[in-house]
């Protein structure tokens, strides 16, 4: 059954076809695909309806088991940005139309506290250690999220000795997967337990890298783990792609080490879309809200959004 979400989806993945071609043939009033598209309006069941047959014609499928992308937001450094694409990559997905799962996966708690959770009954936790089903928290339309505070620091060492321990993660995250569209993980500043358990559970690795000289130190490392868990565990992990953040390009040191990203890594794919040096996407997480909520025609959301969107598209792979 075609719905809302899957359109969207649907026309997303195939950028080639004409909406008001579409339009035309389902009856549908002018601008109504591409305001669905542009995260504007919902469609209804009587524009779902009339949408079916034609969408069925140009190869939509419907994929009743259709599982999530699983997405580890990755780097061994901290105060590089992971949190913040979680939270507002996350968001821009949801805009879309995608259902989106948020799992914290970092002690410190941040994109819980970020996203305005400072009481927890449940968390993560509880389902690496006890089995249980993940806590999921709405925190907006088609934007869920499974919080972590300090107690996750506690539980490294329970979780290293627990028999099949690094696989809990992707355990408690099968039942889910046909729920959402994407699932985004924010791992924490480490090569630990937990990071190790984000890839293990993960189709693939979004790794956020500053443009200066000290986020460049340790990144083989970084890329050593990647790829000794798809080597030994996870043989479907793959590197989804290098994003910029806290870019200035008024800065020399950031205009060369850019360059620099592109020669040393371009072996791996880099998104286009730089997250640009914004002090309003610090505010909105002091405000403990998306950049979309707090100032939707800001630069971080503006610049959100193009990476949402590249993402969908796959434009960025070579």
């Amino acid at each position: 059954m075609l719905t809302h979400e899957k359109a969207v989806e649907f026309f997303q993945k195939n950028p080639a076809l004409s909406l008001s071609v579409i339009e035309k043939e389902a009856g549908l009033p002018s601008s109504t695909l591409s305001k669905a598209v542009a995260g504007k309006r919902n469609l209804n069941d009587k524009h779902l309806q009339a949408l079916q047959p034609v969408v069925t014609k140009y190869g939509f499928k419907d994929q009743q088991h259709a599982k999530a992308k699983v997405i580890s937001i990755i780097n061994h450094k901290g105060g590089v940005g992971k949190t913040t694409t979680t939270i507002n990559l996350g968001r821009a997905l949801s805009i879309l139309g995608n259902r989106i799962l948020l799992i914290d996966m970092d002690s410190q708690g941040n994109l819980t506290q970020a996203l305005g959770i400072d009481e927890l009954d449940r968390q993560v936790v509880n389902a690496l250690l006890q089995s249980e089903p993940l806590p999921l928290y709405s925190i907006a339309e088609r934007y869920d999220l499974a919080p972590s505070d300090l107690e996750l620091a506690y539980a490294d060492l329970e979780l290293v000795q627990a028999v099949g321990g690094v696989n809990q993660l992707r355990n408690a995250l099968a039942p889910l997967r046909p729920q959402y569209d994407y699932i985004l993980i924010d791992c924490p500043p480490a090569l630990n337990i937990f990071t190790n358990s984000s890839l293990v559970a993960s189709n693939s690795c979004l790794i956020t890298l500053q443009p200066e000289a000290s986020a460049m130190k340790g990144v083989s490392n970084l890329f050593d783990r990647i790829f000794q868990v798809r080597d030994r565990i996870n043989y479907e992990l793959k590197v989804e792609g290098i994003v910029l953040t806290m870019v200035d390009k008024r800065l020399k040191v950031h205009r060369d080490m850019i360059e620099y990203v592109y020669k040393s890594l371009g072996d791996f794919p880099i998104f286009k879309t730089e997250i640009r040096n914004n002090v309003t996407i610090k505010e909105s997480q002091i405000a403990q809200q998306d950049i979309f909520s707090y100032s939707e025609n800001s630069n971080g959301a503006e610049d959100y959004m193009n990476l949402a969107k590249e993402l969908i598209s796959g434009s960025y792979r070579k």
